[in-house]
C-alpha cells in the first residue's frame, strides 16, 4: 500500500516581466509516495477539470481568416507560449522555437513571404513556429544538468548520455545505414525503435514535437479569448532568411494571431464521418 509524504511548498515569487527569460527551477524536494518499499514521484492527478469548457475550447478553435485591429495584450501573448511550451515532446527535449515577429519591416515581409494572404496581412501577432534538430546533445546535457529529482537516476543518466547518437545521422547520412543493420539484428529478438536514421527521418522528428506546441498555442488563445490561423502557405526560403536559420531549423508553420473579425470565419466546419478515423482492433 503507498503512503503519501508531502513537504511545504515555498512561498511563490512574483511573476517575471514579460520581457525577463524564463529559467528553468529545479526542484529541491518534491512530494513523494512510497510504494513498495521505495520512493517515488507522486503528483496527483487534478481533480474537477471542466470537461465542458475544454470541449468548448477545443470546437470553437477554427482557422480564421481575417482578424479585426485589436491587440492581443503582451502577458495574454506570454502566457499562450508558456502554455505552448508546455506541449508533450519525444525525450523532453522540446525541439522548438516560436519567433514573434514584432519589427513592422520583417512583418510586412513575412505577410508577403505568406503568399498576403488575408490571414497574415489583418493579424495582431505573426508567430512562427520553428523545429530545430541541432539541439539533441545540448539539451540532453541540459536535461541532466536540471533534472527537477534531488538525484538522477541510473536509467536516465544513461539514456540521456546515449541518445544523441539516436538522433545522429551523420554526415551525408553516414550512420544511416549502420543504425539500420544494427535495429534490425536486434528487431530479431525484441522490438526496438527503428529510427530516426537518416536526416530527413530526424527532421520529421522535430517536426512531430513542435507540431504538437502549435496545438497548444492555438488552444491558449482560444481559451483567452482570440483566434488563430495556421498558415502552411508560406515561401520557406523567404521565411528561413527574414528570421537567418541555418540549415538545423525549419519553420513547420506561421500562426496568425487576433480578435476574429465578424466575417472572420468563412464557411462551417465540415468533419468527415468518425468511421473513417477511428478503428478498434
Amino acid at each position: 500500500m503507498a503512503t503519501q509524504t508531502k513537504t511545504r511548498k515555498k512561498t511563490a515569487k512574483p511573476a517575471a516581466k514579460a520581457a525577463a527569460p524564463r529559467k528553468a527551477v529545479k526542484a529541491a524536494a518534491p512530494n513523494t509516495v512510497t510504494v513498495d518499499g521505495k520512493q517515488r514521484y507522486y503528483e496527483p492527478a487534478p481533480q474537477g477539470i471542466d470537461v465542458e469548457s475544454f470541449r468548448q475550447v477545443v470546437s470553437s478553435r477554427r482557422s480564421v481568416r481575417k482578424f479585426t485591429n485589436k491587440p492581443i495584450p503582451q502577458a495574454v501573448l506570454d502566457d499562450c507560449l508558456d502554455m505552448a511550451l508546455l506541449a508533450p515532446c519525444s525525450s523532453g527535449l522540446q525541439p522548438w522555437e516560436f519567433y514573434v515577429v514584432k519589427s513592422a519591416d520583417k512583418k510586412a515581409r513575412l505577410v508577403k513571404a505568406c503568399m498576403s494572404q488575408l490571414a497574415a496581412k489583418t493579424a495582431a501577432e505573426l508567430i512562427v513556429c520553428v523545429a530545430r534538430t541541432d539541439r539533441v546533445q545540448e539539451f540532453s546535457r541540459k536535461m541532466l544538468r536540471e533534472w527537477p529529482m534531488p538525484d538522477v537516476p541510473v536509467l536516465v543518466k544513461r539514456y540521456y548520455q546515449l541518445i544523441p547518437y539516436n538522433y545522429a545521422p551523420g554526415p551525408l547520412n553516414s550512420f544511416a545505414m549502420v543504425k539500420k543493420a544494427a535495429t534490425a539484428a536486434g528487431g530479431l529478438l525484441a522490438a526496438v525503435p527503428r529510427g530516426p536514421y537518416t536526416s530527413a527521418e530526424v527532421k520529421l522528428w522535430a517536426a512531430k514535437s513542435t507540431a504538437l506546441a502549435c496545438e497548444n498555442l492555438v488552444l491558449a488563445l482560444r481559451a483567452h479569448g482570440y483566434d488563430s490561423c495556421m498558415m502552411e502557405g508560406f515561401d520557406e526560403v523567404r521565411v528561413r532568411k527574414l528570421l537567418k536559420l541555418d540549415d538545423a531549423a525549419f519553420p513547420i508553420m506561421v500562426v496568425g494571431a487576433g480578435e476574429r473579425a465578424a466575417d472572420g470565419v468563412f464557411w462551417q466546419q465540415l468533419r468527415f464521418e468518425r468511421e473513417l478515423f477511428v478503428h478498434e482492433v
